[in-house]
C-alpha cells in the first residue's frame, strides 16, 4: 500500500517530546524544496526528556526498518510515513512520531 513518501520537512519525535533532526544525505531527489529521507540518513534526537529515577536518558537517535520497496536514491531506499522509526537510546528502542511533512508523493 502507497504511503506518503518523508523529506527534511517530516515532523519525527519521540515520545517524550524529542525531535529527531534529519541529516540528509541525498543531493538528488527533493520534493517541495526538502531532499527525500533515505534510511541510512541520520537522525539524532535533541530535546528529550526521558530519565530514569531523577538521571538523565534521552533518546538519542532514531533507527529505521521498512522503507520503500519501489523509491530508491541512489539505491538507497528512501523511507515512507508507515516506515517503523525507534527511537533508541536511555528509553530503549521506542517508536517514533512521524508527521509526514509531504502528501503529494506517495510511494510503496
Amino acid at each position: 500500500m502507497a504511503a506518503p513518501v518523508l523529506t527534511q520537512a517530516a515532523t519525527i519525535m519521540c515520545p517524550h517530546g524529542g525531535r529527531a533532526v534529519p541529516i540528509s544525505q541525498n543531493p538528488v531527489m527533493s520534493i517541495m524544496g526538502s531532499p527525500v529521507l533515505v534510511i541510512t540518513d541520520v537522525f539524532p534526537i535533541v530535546g528529550c526528556v526521558f530519565n530514569i529515577s531523577g538521571a538523565a536518558a534521552p533518546c538519542l537517535n532514531v533507527q529505521w526498518t521498512a522503507p520503500a520497496m519501489s523509491l530508491m536514491v541512489n539505491n538507497i531506499p528512501a523511507l515512507l510515513a508507515t516506515s517503523i522509526g525507534l527511537c533508541v537510546g536511555g528509553s530503549g528502542a521506542v517508536p517514533a512520531i512521524v508527521t509526514p511533512g509531504q502528501v503529494q508523493v506517495n510511494a510503496s
